[in-house]
C-alpha cells in the first residue's frame, strides 16, 4: 500500500505538463550547458593562449568601459525624465509620458549606421558646417563617434527607456503618502528625491539598467561596425576567421561570466535594505506646476534624448530611404522581408505555445518544480545572441553529422545537414534567447485570473487541457497576442545569432543592413533598417497606449 501511495503521489508530481516543462527546460537551456562544458576542453591552448595574451585585456577594458559608461547614462537620463514627467507639469508632459519609450524601437546598430553618416566628414552635418563657415579639413575638430564613446552614446540614447519605464512606475506607485511625510518633516524637493523617492525607486532603476547592460554585452552590430574590440566580435572572429569552436565557446563562457556578474551585482545592490510605502493612500502624486522658464527646461530635458534616440534617427533614416535607398529594393528586399517575417513568425508561435505550456504547468502544478524551472528559462533573455549561437551549433552541428551517418548507412543516401543547413537550428536559437519574453508575459496575465475559475471548471467536469483551451486562452488572447508581437520584433532585430547561424545563401533585413554598412553603403542599408524600425514601432505603440490609459485611470481614481 504505501508502495502504491509513493507512486501516486510521484504520478501527482510528475504529471505530464511537469514532464514536458522539465523537457523544454532542458531544451532552451542546453546552449549555456554546451558553451560552459567547452572551458577546459583541451586542444586549443594556442590559439586561447593567443587571445589571452593579445586581445583579451582589450575585450575586457572595452567591455567595462562601455558598461560603466552605458550604466550612469541610462540611469541618469531615465531617473530625470521619469521624475519630470511623473512628479512635475510642464508644457508637453503628456506627450513625452508616451513617447520616451519610442528610442526602444531603434536597434541600437541601426542607431550607429544613422548617425554615421549623419556625423561622417562628408555628412550633412560637417558639410553644412564648412559652407556656413568657410572651414576647410584641418581647420576644425569634429569628435570622431566611432570610438568607444561613441558606442556609449549609441547604447545609451537607445536603452534607457528601461530604466524610464521601472523607475516611472517605481515613482507612480511609491511616491505619494511618503512624499507627503516627507514635505510634513520640512524636507525640500530636491531633500524629498534624494532621500524618499529615489531610494524608494533604487530597486527599479537598478533593474533597469541591469536590462540596458545585458543589452550592451550582447550587442555584435554597433562595437562591429566602431571597430569596438569586445566579446562579441572575438567569438564571430574565432568562430570565422580562426575556424576554432572551441575557443569560440571559452569567449562566449567569459562574456556570460560577465553577464551572470551583471545580474549578481543587481540582486546585491539591494543589500538587506527595504524601502516599503507604509502608507494606506495610493493615489497618485499630484504634480508640481513648474514656472515657465522652469517648465521650458524640463520640457527640453525631455525632448533631447527622444530627439537624440528616436525622432532625428528616424528622419535620418527616411530621408536616406528615399533619396537613395536600396538598389536592389524589388525582389531581393521581398526575399529578405519574407526571409525575415518567416523566421519571426515561427519563432513567435512556437514561443508562445511554449509559453502557455510552461506558465500552465505552473499554475496547476502541487511542487515548485515547474516555477524554479520557469525562472531557469526566464534567464535565456540575459544571454548573448551570440553566446547562444555558439552554444547551439556545437551540439546541433554533432547531432546533424551523426543523423547523416546513420540515414546514409541505413538508406546508402547523405542528406546532408538537416538542421543546420536549414532555420530549424536558427529557430532553436531564437527560442532559446526570446522564450523568456513570452514566458513573463504569459505568467503575468496567468496571476490575474483567479483559481475559483479552474475549480468551477473541474467542477462541471471539464479536464485541464480543455480548461486551457476554453476558459484560459479566450481571456489571454491580447496578452498572448502581445507576446508573440514582442517575441516577433526581438527575432526581426537579433543580428549576431542570425550572422553565426543563418544557411547558406539565406540574408534576413537585419544582416543585409549590417553587410551593407559594413561596406560603407550607408544610403542603401537605410531601407532594411527603416523597415526595423517600424516593425519595432508595434510594441512600443502598445506600450505607449498603456502608459496612456494608466495615466488617465491614475487621474480618474485620485478625482473620485
Amino acid at each position: 500500500m504505501r508502495f502504491l501511495e509513493g507512486l501516486g503521489k510521484l504520478h501527482e508530481r510528475w504529471s505530464s505538463l511537469t514532464a514536458g516543462s522539465l523537457l523544454i527546460s532542458v531544451l532552451i537551456t542546453m546552449p549555456v550547458i554546451s558553451v560552459f562544458s567547452n572551458v577546459f576542453v583541451g586542444g586549443t591552448a594556442g590559439t586561447w593562449s593567443h587571445l589571452s595574451s593579445t586581445v583579451l585585456p582589450e575585450f575586457i577594458r572595452n567591455t567595462l568601459i562601455l558598461c560603466i559608461g552605458v550604466g550612469l547614462g541610462v540611469s541618469t537620463i531615465g531617473v530625470a525624465t521619469a521624475w519630470l514627467t511623473t512628479m512635475t507639469e510642464f508644457p508637453g508632459r503628456r506627450f513625452f509620458q508616451w513617447a520616451l519609450v519610442l528610442p526602444l524601437a531603434v536597434p541600437a546598430y541601426v542607431m550607429a549606421y544613422v548617425y554615421t553618416d549623419f556625423l561622417q566628414f562628408v555628412g550633412p552635418l560637417q558639410t553644412g558646417l564648412r559652407e556656413v563657415f568657410g572651414w576647410k579639413a584641418g581647420d576644425y575638430w569634429f569628435p570622431d563617434v566611432r570610438t568607444a564613446g561613441g558606442a556609449v552614446a549609441m547604447f545609451m540614447f537607445v536603452l534607457y527607456p528601461y530604466v524610464y519605464l521601472l523607475a516611472r512606475t517605481a515613482f507612480l506607485e511609491r511616491a505619494s503618502g511618503m512624499l507627503e511625510a516627507g514635505r510634513s518633516l520640512g524636507l525640500g524637493p530636491w531633500s524629498c528625491f534624494f532621500r524618499v523617492s529615489l531610494p524608494l525607486a533604487r530597486p527599479a532603476v537598478v533593474a533597469g539598467s541591469a536590462l540596458a547592460l545585458m543589452e550592451t554585452l550582447a550587442d555584435f552590430g554597433t562595437v562591429s561596425y566602431f571597430g569596438v574590440q569586445t566579446f562579441t566580435t572575438g567569438i564571430y572572429r574565432a568562430w570565422f576567421s580562426l575556424g576554432d569552436r572551441v575557443a569560440a565557446a571559452q569567449l562566449s563562457a567569459v562574456l556570460l561570466a560577465f553577464v551572470v556578474l551583471v545580474l549578481v551585482l543587481e540582486h546585491a545592490s539591494r543589500g538587506r535594505a527595504r524601502f516599503n510605502n507604509t502608507s494606506r493612500q495610493q493615489s497618485a502624486p499630484t504634480p508640481v506646476r513648474l514656472s515657465r522658464p522652469l517648465g521650458l527646461v524640463a520640457a527640453l530635458a525631455c525632448f533631447m534624448p527622444l530627439l537624440l534616440g528616436f525622432l532625428l534617427p528616424a528622419f535620418l533614416l527616411v530621408r536616406m530611404a528615399l533619396v537613395d535607398g536600396d538598389a536592389q529594393f524589388g525582389a531581393r528586399f521581398v526575399q529578405l522581408a519574407r526571409n525575415s517575417f518567416v523566421l519571426a513568425l515561427v519563432t513567435a508561435l512556437l514561443a508562445v505555445l511554449l509559453a502557455i505550456l510552461l506558465g500552465y504547468a505552473a499554475r496547476l502544478s502541487r511542487t515548485h518544480l515547474p516555477r524554479v524551472l520557469n525562472r531557469i528559462v526566464g534567464l535565456g533573455y540575459a544571454v548573448p545572441g551570440s553566446v547562444i549561437a555558439v552554444g547551439v551549433l556545437i551540439p546541433v552541428t554533432r547531432l546533424d553529422h551523426a543523423i547523416a551517418a546513420w540515414w546514409e548507412g541505413v538508406t546508402g543516401v547523405n542528406p546532408g545537414l538537416v538542421l543546420t543547413g536549414g532555420i530549424a537550428a536558427l529557430v532553436y536559437a531564437y527560442l532559446s534567447r526570446f522564450l523568456s519574453v513570452a514566458l513573463h508575459t504569459v505568467e503575468s496575465s496567468l496571476g490575474k485570473i483567479t483559481t475559483n475559475m479552474d475549480d468551477a471548471s473541474r467542477s462541471l467536469g471539464i479536464g485541464k487541457w480543455a480548461t486551457l483551451q476554453r476558459v484560459h486562452v479566450p481571456i489571454l488572447r491580447g496578452s498572448l497576442l502581445t507576446a508573440g508581437l514582442l517575441v516577433f520584433v526581438d527575432v526581426m532585430k537579433e543580428l549576431p545569432a542570425t550572422l553565426v547561424m543563418r544557411p547558406f545563401n539565406f540574408d534576413t533585413l537585419a544582416t543585409q543592413a549590417h553587410t551593407l554598412a559594413s561596406d560603407e553603403r550607408l544610403a542603401e542599408a537605410s531601407t532594411a533598417a527603416i523597415t526595423i524600425v517600424a516593425v519595432g514601432l508595434l510594441p512600443m505603440f502598445i506600450i505607449s497606449r498603456q502608459i496612456a490609459r494608466g495615466n488617465r485611470r491614475t487621474v480618474e481614481e485620485t478625482e473620485v
